[in-house]
C-alpha cells in the first residue's frame, strides 16, 4: 500500500529544490513571501493554516490541499476542525468542491494513521 503522505512531501521537496535550482529571484521572493505569510502574526498559524486550507480547497489545488493538512496536523488541529473547514470549503465553493473533500478526508485518516504507526 503506498503512503499518499511520504510520496507527497518526497515529491513536493524534490519540486522545490528544483525550482530553487533554477536560481529564480522571483520565485525565490514568492517562496519566501509564502513561507512570511503563514507565520505567527495578528492571526495564529493555526488560523492561516486553516484559511490556506480553505482557499486551496475552493481553488481546487489537490497539492495545495495535501500541504495544508499536512501543517494543519503538525500544529495540532484537530479533525473536528478540519472537517469544519471541509464544510466551510464545500459551502464557499459548491458541489465541484466534494470530490477534493474525499481525498482530503483520506489524506487527513493517513496523517492520523502515520502517527499510530
Amino acid at each position: 500500500m503506498k503512503n499518499q503522505v511520504k510520496e507527497f512531501n518526497e515529491s513536493r521537496t524534490k519540486g522545490n529544490e528544483a525550482i530553487i535550482d533554477g536560481d529564480n529571484l522571483v520565485l525565490k521572493r514568492l517562496f519566501n513571501l509564502d513561507t512570511n505569510t503563514y507565520a505567527e502574526g495578528a492571526l495564529p498559524v493555526k488560523t492561516k493554516e486553516l484559511l490556506g486550507l480553505v482557499a486551496s480547497m475552493v481553488l481546487r489545488c489537490d497539492d495545495c490541499i495535501k500541504y495544508h493538512l499536512g501543517k494543519c496536523y503538525e500544529n495540532g488541529i484537530t479533525k473536528a476542525e478540519v472537517f469544519e473547514t471541509f464544510a466551510v470549503a464545500n459551502i464557499v465553493g459548491g458541489t465541484i468542491v466534494i470530490p477534493h473533500t474525499r481525498r482530503a478526508a483520506e489524506y487527513w485518516k493517513e496523517l492520523e494513521n502515520e502517527q499510530k504507526i
